[in-house]
C-alpha cells in the first residue's frame, strides 16, 4: 500500500512541478510572438492530446519524468516563409533569454506561493529546547546548556528544530565559530554563544549536526507503551499489540520508550524475554528483533513497532502564522534562503565538502513524497516547495541541454555580438547529455544503496 501511495504522490508532485516549469516557457514564448507547436507533460508516446485554435498540441505522455515545449524553429525543421517571424531562432537574444529563463522562474514562483499559503494557514511546531549537552562537546565549550531554547543560528531565526538543522547544514565548511542565540527558561533574556568549529561537517556522510555539536534535543518522557504495531513485523509475530506496556526485558525494568529502543537496537537476531502489561494483566512474550544495517554499516535490531503519541507541554509549542500581507515577505525570504541553500550545497558537493551520496533520484523522491503526503498537507506542500526550488536551481546550472546551458550561450552571444557556432553547440550538447546522464546514474545508484 505504501508503494502505491509513493508512486501516486511522486506522479502528482512531478506532474505539478513539470507543468508549472513548462508553462513558464510556454506563457513567455506566446507573449514574445513565438509559435508553440507542442506542450507536453512527460516523454514518449502521448496518452492524451488535443490542439487549440493556434495550432498548439497539448499532450500528456507515458513517461512522467519530464516535459517540454516545442517551438517553431528553423534549426529543427523547415518553416513556411509567412511564419518566419514566429520562429524562436528569429527572435532577439533578449526574447530568447526571457523564454528560457521563464521555466526556472515559474518554479521559484510556485515555491513562493506554496510558502505563502503555509505561512497564512499557519502551523504549530516544537521549540528547539536543548535536552542535554555532552560535557566534552564543542557546544559545552560555547556555553550551551540544558534547558536553553535556541532562538537563532548565525543570525537566522530558528523557531523549530527543522530551522536549526537547516542553518547548521547551510554552515557546512565553516572554520572558526558558529554563533547561537539562546533564551533561558527562567526569563526572556537572550544570550549569544560562539561555538568553536573546524571544517564543520565537511565530508561527514550523512551530516549529523546535532551529534557533532554534542546536543540532544529535549523530548518529553515517552512511556514504553506501544502505539502501533506493523503487520507481519517481528513485534506482531511475537504477539505484541497496540496499547501494550513493556514492563521489563530479560528481567531488567524498562523505564521509558528510549530505553526499550536501545535494548532492541543492541540485540539484533537475539531472543528477548519481555514482561508486558495488557488490560491490567502481565504476561511473558519472547521477541526476536530482525537484523538491519545501520547508517554506520553495523547491524541493529528492528521490531516494527512505534510508541504511543505523547502530548508536548504547551510551553514548548510555537505557532507560526502571519497575515496575508506579512506572509508575502516571509515567503520571499524563505524562498530566497532555500534557493541559496540549494545552490550552495551544489557548490560544496563540487568542491568535495558534501558527499555525492546525498544525491537523490526518483526512488528517494517517491519515498519522501509518499511520506510527506501521509504526514499531512503542511508537510506535503513544504516538500513540494523545496523540490520546486531544487528543480529551478538545477535547471539554471550552465550545462548544455539544461536551461542554464542555453542561457550561457545567449549571454556569450550578447558579449560577442553573434551566436555561438552550431559546431560548438553540438559538441556542448553531447557533453551536457553525458553529464546529466552520469548524474542520473549516480542518483539512481545511491537510491538503490539507501534501499
Amino acid at each position: 500500500m505504501d508503494t502505491i501511495q509513493n508512486v501516486l504522490a511522486v506522479i502528482v508532485v512531478l506532474g505539478l512541478l513539470i507543468t508549472f516549469h513548462e508553462f513558464g516557457h510556454f506563457w513567455v514564448a506566446r507573449r514574445c510572438g513565438v509559435k508553440v507547436l507542442r506542450f507536453s507533460v512527460g516523454f514518449g508516446k502521448p496518452l492524451w492530446s488535443r490542439c487549440d485554435r493556434q495550432g498548439t498540441e497539448y499532450a500528456i505522455a507515458a513517461i512522467p519524468l519530464g516535459g517540454y515545449v516545442k517551438m517553431l524553429d528553423e534549426r529543427e525543421g523547415p518553416v513556411a516563409p509567412e511564419e518566419l517571424d514566429r520562429a524562436f531562432n528569429r527572435k532577439s537574444v533578449w526574447a530568447r533569454i526571457a523564454i528560457v529563463a521563464a521555466g526556472p522562474i515559474a518554479n521559484f514562483l510556485l515555491a513562493l506561493v506554496a510558502y505563502w499559503a503555509l505561512f497564512v494557514y499557519g502551523s504549530t511546531t516544537v521549540a528547539p529546547v536543548i535536552g542535554d549537552v555532552a560535557p566534552d562537546s564543542v557546544a559545552f565549550q560555547g556555553g550551551l546548556r540544558s534547558g536553553q531554547e535556541i532562538v537563532s543560528v548565525e543570525g537566522h531565526e530558528t523557531p523549530s528544530w527543522n530551522e536549526v538543522n537547516l542553518q547548521l547544514i547551510a554552515a557546512i565548511g565553516a572554520d572558526g565559530e558558529l554563533r547561537f542565540t539562546t533564551r533561558d527558561p527562567s526569563n526572556s533574556a537572550t544570550r549569544t554563544h560562539d561555538v568553536p568549529v573546524q571544517k564543520w561537517l565537511v565530508r561527514q556522510d550523512p551530516p549529523q549536526p546535532m551529534s557533532s555539536l554534542g546536543i540532544t534535543p529535549w523530548r518529553p518522557e515517552v512511556p514504553a507503551m506501544l502505539g502501533r504495531v506493523l503487520e507481519d513485523s517481528p513485534a506482531s509475530r511475537a504477539g505484541l499489540e497496540a496499547g501494550d506496556r513493556i514492563v521489563s526485558v530479560d528481567g531488567r525494568p524498562v523505564t521509558d520508550w528510549v530505553a526499550f529502543v536501545d535494548v532492541v537496537r543492541s540485540h539484533p537476531g537475539t531472543d528477548l524475554s519481555l514482561n508486558v502489561e495488557r488490560d491490567g494483566v502481565t504476561r511473558s512474550i519472547t521477541l526476536r528483533p530482525e537484523s538491519r544495517q545501520a547508517e554506520d554499516g553495523g547491524d541493529i535490531g528492528y521490531v516494527g513497532a512505534a510508541s504511543q503519541a505523547v502530548e508536548w507541554p504547551e510551553s514548548y509549542r510555537r505557532e507560526i502564522r502571519y497575515g496575508p500581507i506579512e506572509a508575502i515577505g516571509q515567503a520571499v525570504t524563505k524562498t530566497g534562503e532555500m534557493t541559496w541553500l540549494t545552490a550552495d550545497s551544489i557548490r560544496k558537493m563540487i568542491v568535495g565538502w558534501i558527499s555525492p551520496s546525498n544525491l537523490s533520484g526518483p526512488i528517494t523522491i517517491a519515498r519522501i513524497a509518499g511520506d510527506s503526503a501521509r504526514s499531512g498537507v503542511e508537510t506535503f506542500i513544504g516538500f513540494l516547495a523545496y523540490l520546486s526550488i531544487s528543480l529551478g536551481v538545477l535547471n539554471l546550472l550552465p550545462i548544455p541541454v539544461l536551461d542554464g546551458g542555453h542561457l550561457a550561450y545567449y549571454l556569450i552571444e550578447l558579449v560577442r555580438g553573434k551566436p555561438v557556432s552550431e559546431t560548438a553547440q553540438a559538441m556542448g550538447l553531447r557533453v551536457g547529455v553525458a553529464l546529466v546522464g552520469c548524474l542520473m546514474m549516480m542518483a539512481l545508484y545511491f537510491d538503490l544503496m539507501r534501499l
